[in-house]
């Protein structure tokens, strides 16, 4: 079909500069086509947070860094399990263990494992994990424990990368996600806009995804946060590129999940929240994110119904 080849940078460049609505028209068209009514839930814990080593300039969690939030180590098997069940009772079908650091190592991994294999346990919940550049052997062990999609961003284009973070590079993350399809997990891999890159950076980063061919693509939308180098980028994006930026992601991912995930309920409007849906949209990350307030579980509900679509 139309809808579903595979446009150049250049005709995606093009397709950016097409009327908002008109743009919005003609995502919602391959949207439709290559997916049904469900709109995929998933819930996300911070199970270790902050004092993180690398540089990342967006992130409250790393130690050069100066964020004020409330740092925890990694935390016990039983918490994480409540924090599971708790997200299914509220919609979740799937639940991701995140751990701030490049690694987590020893007694720590062991723990994690164990995290894993609990949650993995739960009846109608998918065990997901974001636990950094994972070793070759690590990426087995938790295959093994449970895990089915692993969540490894790009965050943003190989040419912007070191822009925003210089203690690792964009092959490592890439090579990352690589790594954990070789051995039969799902990737989810997405990005962060609103952090002074370009549209062609955009275009970039999808284009990178496509490559890749992740699962779910979660698009976070840059929430400033005070004490880390991009305090200031309140204003780097507006709600209407934003809006357009969700359409080319979809005509250029068109059989991936596109998920909400940061920054969409600072960053768009309740009305502008629906037309990312309407646009492609199929995937949410509903509660708490890492170290910022997300959504409310009920309000999710209310709007997909509003949209003839439902949580799954």
């Amino acid at each position: 079909m139309i809808n579903n080849k595979e446009y150049t940078k250049e005709e995606l460049l093009d397709l950016y500069e097409k009327p908002l609505e008109e743009l919005i028209e003609f995502s919602h068209e391959v949207t439709i086509e290559n997916f049904d009514n469900k709109v995929e839930a998933c819930s996300i814990i911070s199970a270790k947070t902050g004092a993180c080593s690398e540089n990342c300039k967006y992130c409250a969690q790393s130690k050069h860094n100066h964020a004020e939030i409330e740092c925890h180590p990694l935390l016990d098997v039983e918490t994480v399990k409540k924090a599971a069940l708790s997200a299914k009772e509220n919609g979740a079908t799937r639940f991701c263990i995140v751990t701030s650091g490049r690694v987590p190592t020893g007694s720590d991994f062991e723990k994690i494992l164990e995290m894993i294999k609990e949650v993995a346990s739960i009846d109608g919940i998918h065990c997901c994990a974001s636990l950094g550049l994972l070793s070759e052997e690590q990426v087995k062990q938790i295959k093994e424990a449970g895990v089915e999609r692993y969540n490894h961003n790009i965050n943003t284009s190989e040419h912007y990368h070191n822009h925003i973070c210089t203690t690792h590079n964009f092959e490592d993350r890439v090579n990352t996600v690589k790594m954990v399809k070789k051995y039969g997990m799902e990737a989810c891999c997405g990005v962060i806009i609103g952090m002074g890159e370009s549209r062609e950076d955009r275009i970039e980063m999808a284009l990178s995804l496509r490559q890749l061919n992740p699962k779910t693509v979660p698009i976070n939308f840059l929430n400033p946060i005070k004490g880390t180098p991009l305090e200031d980028y309140e204003d780097k994006i507006s709600e209407e590129e934003i809006l357009k930026t969700i359409c080319i992601f979809r005509l250029a991912l068109p059989k991936s999940l596109l998920r909400y995930a940061g920054g969409r309920t600072t960053r768009l409007s309740k009305y502008n929240q629906k037309l990312g849906i309407i646009a492609g949209i199929n995937s949410l990350l509903v509660g708490n994110y890492l170290t910022t307030t997300g959504s409310k579980s009920e309000e999710d509900k209310e709007m997909l119904k509003s949209l003839d679509l439902v949580m799954n």
